[in-house]
């Protein structure tokens, strides 16, 4: 029992506001924006959006899970400084959810601010075998959007320095799986695995 309680209270995620009331002054920041979209037809009502993100730290193991249950919102992180992946995404359209496995990677700097793009989550329609790309872009106007909504909710950062920097590959794709419980209906009486 203690080796599986361990693994099980070893692999918990730390979990952190999408925008948090409070930032420290010296801090090391990080902030984006997560964009999700569908491409193509669906006979869902429901749009997808991002329920959550993890990030996990390279070499500490530590991981991060951050709320958005958005399908676009400015994120605004405060992290140790090193070398962070983005590992997970869970993605709901309504009462239907599923999760995919990612393997982008960027670098946090100490006592830096740094602008991560905006990250696309583009959801293939409802089918077997879906998939979700995340791409990370750098767009002008998308930037400046987000530093003018970063200052005006944390004055304290103004006049540090804003170092860009996206994930890296830029772009990936993953599988979409479907997460437990299926909405209201048994796990016997479920016709579709998509």
């Amino acid at each position: 029992m203690g080796l599986l309680s361990g693994a099980l209270f070893g692999s918990c995620a730390t979990e952190l506001a999408s925008t948090p009331e409070s930032l420290e002054a010296s801090a090391s920041v990080v902030f984006g924006r997560a964009v999700t979209v569908l491409t193509g037809k669906t006979t869902r009502w429901y749009g997808p959006a991002v329920r959550f993100f993890e990030l996990a730290n390279r070499h500490t193991n530590e991981r991060f899970r951050v709320e958005l249950r958005s399908n676009d919102k400015l994120f605004v992180l405060q992290l140790p400084a090193g070398e962070y992946v983005l590992s997970r995404v869970q993605i709901s359209e309504g009462p239907f959810i599923s999760m995919a496995d990612f393997q982008s990677t960027f670098q946090v700097a100490a006592d830096q601010v740094t602008y991560l793009g905006t990250w696309r989550f583009g959801v293939d329609t409802p089918r077997y075998g879906r998939m979700v790309v995340v791409s990370a872009v750098q767009e002008q106007e998308d930037q400046e959007q987000a530093e003018r909504q970063l200052m005006a909710r944390y004055p304290d950062l103004e006049g540090r320095p804003i170092a860009m920097v996206l994930p890296i590959p830029a772009s990936a794709e993953s599988r979409l799986y479907e997460v437990m419980p299926y909405p209201r209906y048994s796990r016997y009486f479920r016709r579709h695995w998509w």
